[in-house]
């Protein structure tokens, strides 16, 4: 059996679905029973459990062989983080207690700097699950290539792509959500020992440039990025909402600035096999229904 939390999400679905095709037990674990129907129907056991709830989680973890841990986005967290740190402290405990043979939690590029910003819930998420008995595994992948599904009506309506990414020429490393569920389930289907930390990206680094270049051959029209002015981000965040902008900055300026990159040292390197253009075409085409 294997459990995994996050499944109504890109990469949690991509696990179950992959598992399911190779014949493997899966439990969903979700907060709301109603939005796992479509998974019960496909053959999955379902465990109600809130992210926050150690009790619940233990159950849901309990006679698995796998555990797959995503922690929930939170874009807007407390200064002190204190939303990730009680989810952590709760799946630290579940997991604990449960004891399945291994664990495979997804991260992010960038969880070993400890430079204050927004994924430094995950940087404390690898600390605390890091010590557990059982063997467990951080995959951390490079920004998702479907954070330009923000982008796409603005390609497709204005020929403009905002980008808080700059310089616009600068190249990162971006994976697929396809391919990180790929890695998270061979991870999960398969023995290992010890603690392991996994960086996967795509194929090849992506600029915004190239961004916008891959709209503009999908839609049949020009396309060109812009940068969104730095001393705006601030007033723009607020005006959607956010409370504490600050941390989503941070790691904003990370990117830009270099120092939210891949550790490499001491780590295991990855190449997903999706190419931008496939994933946008696919983004394109989930907007028009």
């Amino acid at each position: 059996m294997h459990a995994i939390t996050g499944i109504t999400g890109q990469v949690g679905g991509v696990v179950a679905r992959r598992l399911l095709a190779e014949g493997q037990d899966v439990r969903a674990v979700v907060r709301d029973p109603a939005k796992a129907q479509a998974w019960a129907q496909q053959g999955c056991e379902v465990a109600t459990a809130d992210a926050g709830d150690a009790q619940a989680l233990t159950q849901a973890f309990a006679g698995t062989e796998a555990v797959f841990v995503l922690l929930p986005p939170n874009f807007d967290p407390s200064p002190d983080l204190a939303e990730s740190r009680a989810i952590v402290t709760a799946l630290h405990a579940a997991l604990a207690a449960a004891r399945p043979a291994r664990v495979v939690c997804l991260s992010t590029v960038g969880a070993h700097q400890p430079r204050a910003n927004l994924l430094s819930q995950l940087s404390h998420m690898e600390q605390v699950l890091g010590e557990l008995p059982m063997p467990t595994a951080f995959v951390r992948a490079a920004w998702f290539m479907e954070n330009a599904q923000w982008d796409v009506a603005s390609a497709r309506d204005q020929g403009v792509v905002p980008s808080f990414l700059q310089p616009l020429e600068r190249a990162i490393p971006m994976v697929a959500t396809a391919d990180v569920g790929r890695m998270c389930a061979e991870l999960m289907a398969t023995a290992w020992s010890g603690r392991r930390v996994i960086e996967l990206a795509g194929p090849q680094l992506v600029s915004p440039h190239a961004i916008a270049d891959a709209f503009a051959r999908l839609l049949g029209h020009a396309v060109q990025a812009q940068p969104v002015p730095r001393d705006s981000w601030e007033t723009l965040f607020r005006a959607q909402g956010m409370h504490h902008p600050l941390p989503r900055m941070q790691m904003l300026d990370g990117f830009n600035e270099g120092w939210i990159a891949f550790e490499e040292t001491g780590t295991e390197r990855r190449t997903g096999e999706t190419g931008l253009d496939t994933v946008l075409h696919g983004l394109i085409e989930r907007s028009a229904v």
